[in-house]
């Protein structure tokens, strides 16, 4: 692996909060300036805001767009100014890390009583595309345009409900299966350039993403139950965790699932 010369940077989908903005402040405390991708409307635009205020606060660069990550025009729009950003700069920058902390998805069951409630052939398309194959989409556009290269890391953020079932998290659940395989086959083709290419799983962690599901009360509770630790995982822990992932010395993990957890998978 050769180190870069210029600025480092790091891509972080799903930036404003839980893993991705945990995550963005770790990287920078290690030295990465932060290209952070955001979906806000107005009342929670303060969220990322703040993110962003945090990084400059440790001495880094932060740039923030508030865009849709699923919409290949915007992905083309944001990727151009990426690769303006990281040019500007003698050396050039690079692009040392990607990582997918998207979670925008449908939270419904594939046969209810009622078909009124059952999940639409939109809202499976729309999970899919957003929680698994915007990775694929992203992941072309930084490596055909040459952002990143030999040493650099891609994440995604897994979960347990990959293979469990969790009520009303059918769609989701498809979707991280899906980011699973994405992963195996993203870091078969691109191990050889020197990229890592790795899945966190994390254990039950209180974030927005986990508010949102109905049967939000009864994982926690059950998580708590499972846990050796008798606690919820926090998304510090899971940043620090990929921080560490990013050493050099770290290049021989790849294609993995790595379960940030404190042992909760192994128990029930």
């Amino acid at each position: 692996m050769t180190e870069p010369s210029g600025e480092r940077w790091a891509l972080i989908l799903g930036a404003s909060s839980g893993f991705g903005a945990a995550t963005a402040k770790e990287l920078a405390r290690h030295g990465y300036n932060i290209f952070g991708l955001h979906l806000d409307l107005k009342v929670t635009l303060p969220k990322a805001k703040q993110v962003q205020a945090d990084i400059e606060a440790l001495g880094r660069k932060a740039v923030f767009f508030n865009t849709n990550a699923a919409d290949e025009g915007k992905r083309n729009k944001v990727l151009d100014r990426i690769q303006a950003i990281l040019n500007e700069s003698d050396p050039p920058g690079t692009l040392g890390v990607l990582m997918h902390s998207l979670a925008f998805g449908t939270l419904r069951w594939f046969v209810p009583p009622d078909p009124a409630e059952a999940v639409t052939k939109a809202q499976m398309d729309m999970t899919l595309d957003v929680m698994a194959n915007c990775l694929i989409y992203w992941t072309q556009g930084v490596m055909y345009r040459g952002l990143m290269g030999d040493g650099g890391r891609i994440f995604a953020m897994t979960s347990g409900g990959s293979t469990r079932v969790v009520p009303d998290y059918g769609p989701v659940s498809a979707a991280k299966a899906a980011l699973d395989s994405h992963i195996r086959y993203l870091s078969f083709e691109l191990g050889g350039q020197g990229i890592c290419v790795n899945a966190i799983r994390a254990g039950v962690t209180d974030t927005p993403a986990l508010r949102i599901i109905p049967s939000a009360e009864l994982i926690v509770s059950e998580s708590l139950k499972r846990n050796p630790t008798g606690r919820l995982t926090r998304p510090e822990e899971v940043a620090k965790v990929i921080a560490h992932l990013c050493h050099p010395d770290m290049a021989r993990i790849n294609g993995a699932i790595i379960v940030v957890d404190g042992g909760e998978e192994n128990v029930g």
